[in-house]
């Protein structure tokens, strides 16, 4: 049985986990979204995206879906 010491030292380390996890998840999908943008220099994806272009959308969700799935893997 743990005590209510053990329990709060494994929820600040849970929780920090989850803080260095969503900033690295941030980094990476900045950086696929920049890496993107330099491969696609022809086409403005937000602007299609305000524009309700629903095919550069699922481009853009599915590359931060992969992104995610190998930060998955990763952690």
């Amino acid at each position: 049985m743990y005590s209510l010491g053990d329990t709060v030292v494994y929820f600040i380390r849970i929780a920090g986990w989850a803080v260095a996890i969503s900033i690295g998840f941030s980094i990476a999908i900045a950086i696929a979204i920049w890496i993107f943008s330099l491969l696609s220099r022809d086409i403005d994806e937000w602007s299609e995206i305000r524009d309700r272009n629903y095919g550069v959308a699922a481009i853009v969700i599915a590359l931060m879906t992969m992104i995610a799935l190998i930060m998955v893997r990763v952690f």
